[in-house]
Order: structure tokens, then sequence, then C-alpha cells
């Protein structure tokens, strides 16, 4: 009997995280695709759009490089390794650490989500007045040196800003606000900023 309960806990879960991590998928396309399409002129909706959906198959190819395992994988305090890297390790077992009762693939697909969606956040910052190439080249430079590092500080095991997984600082961030919202955010401010991304 404890075993048939865990077992439809376990697939209840699971069930649930892929509907969410579809749902997140949404938000960039075609939620934000169709938000920052609105927001330009007619001759760059198509680009504007463009860029949300190329970047989930880019953020998708680097997550599975090497994304997942600095965000993810044990290190310092400030990224991972490479344990995980081309997702070496991430099966259908559960990772206790982050998630006792859906496998690891679940996790890594749940958290891939948000890691597209980020860099996405950013492109209306820039929207009209960046080269697609060179938005290209931004978002896999910012993505390793900003998203994948704060991911693991935030919500890796032994991140600096995770306590509870034994890290130093206390810090909670239960929706994405710090690793999605503010590290977004700022870099969105400094893109608008910055004056090669001035009209």
């Amino acid at each position: 009997m404890e075993t048939a309960t865990t077992g439809a806990q376990s697939s209840g879960d699971n069930a649930w995280m892929l509907v969410c991590a579809a749902l997140v998928l949404m938000m960039t396309g075609p939620g934000l695709a169709l938000f920052y399409g609105g927001l330009v002129r007619k001759k760059n909706v198509l680009g504007t759009m463009m860029q949300s959906f190329v970047l989930m198959a880019v953020i998708t190819v680097l997550w599975a490089f090497y994304g997942y395992s600095l965000a993810f994988s044990e290190g310092t305090p400030f990224f991972g390794n490479f344990t995980h890297a081309l997702l070496r390790g991430v099966g259908t077992l559960p990772n206790a650490d982050y998630a006792g009762t859906i496998p690891q693939q679940t996790f890594m697909l749940f958290q891939l989500m948000f890691a597209i969606i980020t860099p996405a956040l950013i492109t209306g910052a820039f929207a009209e007045r960046m080269k697609f190439s060179v938005m290209l080249i931004f978002t896999v430079l910012w993505a390793t040196v900003i998203y994948f590092p704060l991911a693991h500080m935030v919500w890796g095991k032994g991140g600096f800003l995770n306590a509870a997984l034994g890290g130093r600082v206390p810090a909670l961030d239960f929706a994405g606000g710090t690793v999605v919202h503010i590290a977004s955010g700022f870099s969105a401010l400094v893109c608008a900023m910055w004056p090669r991304c001035r009209p």
C-alpha cells in the first residue's frame, strides 16, 4: 500500500511539473513574442518575435551542454562543476537535494524553462536597436557569465546565497525573483542605457 501511494504521488508530482514547465515555456513563446512584437513598428515585428523563439533553441543547447551542470552541480559557492555536462547522469531517478519525488530529467526541464525566459525578457530593452547576430552573441555570453552562476548561487547546492543547502547567505527566492527578474531587469536597464543600443 505504501509503495503504491508513493508511486502515485511521484507520478502526480511528475505530471504537474511537466504541465508547469509547458506553461512557463508558453510565457516565452507565444507570450513574450507576441507582447514584444506588439510594442515595435510593423517592419520589426517578425524580427522581434523571432528573438524569443530562437532563444528557445539557443538556450536549450547551452543548457544541455553545460548550463544545467554549472547551475546545479556541486562546485564552488559561485558556480557548479561539469559533472552533468551533456546531461551526464541526469536520468529518471530523483535528485533528493532538489526534488525528491520527480525524475531529475523533469527537474532539469523545468529549470530550463526559466533559463529560456530570462534572457528573452531582456530582448525588450533593445528591441529594434540590436542586430540579430549581436543579440545571439550577447545571449550566449550573458547566460554563461550571469545566469548560470547566479542560478547556482541562489538555487544550487552549496551556492553562496543558498544557506538551506550548504551556502553562506540565507536568501529566499521562491518564484525566481532574484535569478529571473532582478537579473533580467538590471541587465535590460544596462542594455537600454548602453550607447550602442540607443536609437
